[in-house]
């Protein structure tokens, strides 16, 4: 059996994907050698380089380390990738992320938050409630921290808060003493075929939860009633037949302010400053595992208060009387519809304009209906064409087929050359003296490159 503390040089082929990054750091901080390869350079490659990784950037064999002894791989790279091939080709321990984060939680206390959407934030707010309480952590984040500037950091404490996630059926590999699942909506149907094959790994994720564990699961969950663990709690935003729910929401200026009913007990006066009323909701359940933990409740709401939330969830780029401007990591129907609902809500009086990038053409192809259902909730959409990520084209399938189920008539396909100069041609002439505009770009894919340069457009007004 492989233990890692007898590992003294890992290579990382995918290092700049966020779940292979926070491996990565994990190795440097146990001071293990780590470099890696990647197809192209970001600002989270520029990160770990500067944190003391080598990483290239070149499908080269005269590149890689040969005297390695564990390779980390993830699903996301191609099975003829070169180096890939070369290393398993010539004995060396080959292991896929998942593996290894496995193998990580075989030997300490773990808390796995999974779910087809909300995972990231609510892993993130556990990890930050644990580390600003000084409870303390290692967390395995899904997303970069905005609190911290990290999708990873180490603790003295055994105790790991790790993303679970469902892609490629990488969360049975890790064995929970506490879980949250937050959502069992259909997705990654390339890889399980149907919503119930993606449900039964979910169910068959909570029967992973060690003996006298606990489980918080979102109420209402198709087949919740199916989940497995020997304590198990749900929640919910506001429904009081739940176990765990929030009472007295009041909204002020983008920041929430509620009380939260437990098992036991009610928490009162909690304040988050974070958009959207999906994420009160995945706060419930951070604060739910907090409060099983026994952290005191006035530093629960203190770390609540402090929790300034996850790079592209929510995330306010420009906000001021004239613009608001919410970039969102959101690529499943119900994602949007949670954004650009939560979005109105705070600033109701404002025009809305989402654009948008589907992510995948099998998922748009398999869930065109319902990214149109969640698109027309906005004033205004642009869409941009599909970022294929992994895929290959697929015959028929394009942003086209989501703006043909579109109702609304304000929409538009777009490439994202000509973004800017929508921005600056149509939209800011266009916005309200009075109550302003509301921006939301959205998207798993490179749309996040364009943030920053519409910033600096809409900074201007």
């Amino acid at each position: 059996m492989l233990t890692l503390k007898d590992i003294r040089t890992v290579y990382f082929i995918g290092i700049g994907g966020i779940g292979m990054s926070a491996l990565a750091r994990y190795f440097k901080s146990q001071d293990k050698q780590v470099s890696g390869y990647d197809k192209t350079p970001t600002p989270l490659t520029d990160a770990l380089q500067q944190e003391g990784i080598a990483i290239h950037f070149e499908e080269n064999l005269e590149l890689i380390p040969k005297e390695v002894e564990l390779v980390v791989y993830t699903p996301a790279i191609p099975k003829d990738h070169t180096e890939l091939v070369f290393y398993q080709q010539s004995g060396y321990t080959v292991m896929k992320r998942s593996e290894v984060l496995g193998v990580i939680s075989r030997s300490s206390f773990n808390i796995c938050i999974g779910g087809t959407h909300g995972k990231t934030t609510t892993t993130t707010m556990v990890s930050h409630i644990l580390r600003h309480s000084g409870y303390g952590c290692n967390a395995f984040l899904g997303g970069i921290s905005v609190n911290y500037e990290t999708n990873f950091w180490s603790h003295s404490r055994n105790v790991s808060v790790i993303e679970a996630d469902e892609y490629d059926r990488s969360f049975l590999r890790l064995q929970p003493d506490m879980a949250v699942i937050s959502s069992m909506d259909p997705d990654h149907l390339d890889i399980y075929g149907t919503e119930e094959a993606l449900q039964d790994a979910f169910i068959e994720f909570s029967s992973k939860i060690k003996p006298g564990g606990v489980l918080f699961s979102k109420m209402g969950l198709k087949r919740g009633s199916a989940l497995k663990a020997d304590h198990h709690f749900t929640y919910s935003l506001q429904n009081d037949y739940a176990d765990c729910y929030a009472a007295n929401i009041r909204m002020h200026d983008g920041s929430y302010h509620f009380d939260i009913v437990l098992p036991g007990k009610v928490i009162n006066g909690v304040t988050l400053h974070m958009g959207g009323m999906h994420n009160v909701e995945n706060a419930i359940a951070a604060i739910a595992v907090a409060n099983q933990l026994g952290i005191e409740e006035e530093l629960i709401k203190d770390a609540v208060a402090a929790f300034r939330g996850v790079k592209r969830r929510f995330e306010y780029v420009v906000k001021n009387s004239r613009i608001i401007f919410v970039d969102d990591y959101a690529h499943h129907p119900e994602e949007l519809r949670a954004l650009i609902t939560g979005a109105r809500t705070l600033f109701p009086q404002r025009k809305c304009t989402v654009v948008f990038q589907p992510h995948l053409y099998s998922r748009t192809n398999d869930l065109a209906g319902g990214f149109a259902e969640s698109l027309d909730l906005a004033d205004e959409t642009i869409l941009l064409p599909i970022y294929p990520a992994r895929e290959l084209p697929m015959p028929g399938v394009s942003s086209g087929m989501v703006l043909d189920k579109m109702k609304m008539e304000r929409k538009r396909l777009m490439e994202k050359p000509d973004l800017l100069e929508y921005i600056r041609n149509e939209f800011i002439p266009q916005l309200n003296t009075e109550f302003g505009g509301l921006l939301i770009t959205a998207g798993a894919g490179d749309i996040d490159a364009l943030v920053p340069q519409i910033r600096k457009e809409l900074e201007r007004v």
